[in-house]
């Protein structure tokens, strides 16, 4: 019986929720798939004996996490970025700006 090679997922992280800009947000991050849980027979535990569930590799492009899955013979997926809302500037001032058409209070 031949081992698989095991299956990674690469995927572009979206960015923190607590996080308004976009740093830290232009990397690819290679995650391998979890495998099935296993029942210990001495204590009753469930879990995994693979410790490839906790690796995170950062990479800073795809074509770099693609290139490290192939030359080490890891089958892979590409999952496409996530889509990017534009940040619209906010200006503190503008709430007390000269003709202002909107209400000021709350």
């Amino acid at each position: 019986m031949t081992a698989l090679a095991p299956l990674a997922r690469i995927h572009s992280p979206p960015r923190n929720a607590m996080q308004s800009g976009r740093a830290n947000t232009g990397g690819w991050l290679l995650e391998y798939a979890p495998t099935p849980q296993a029942l210990d027979p001495l204590m009753g535990w469930v879990g995994r004996g693979d410790t490839r569930n906790q690796v995170r590799l950062r990479f800073p492009t795809l074509e770099a996490a693609v290139a490290f899955a192939e030359a080490r013979g890891i089958s892979y997926e590409v999952a496409p970025p996530p889509a990017e809302r534009p940040i619209k500037p906010k200006v503190y001032a503008d709430n007390f700006r000269y003709g202002r058409t909107e209400n000021w209070s709350h």
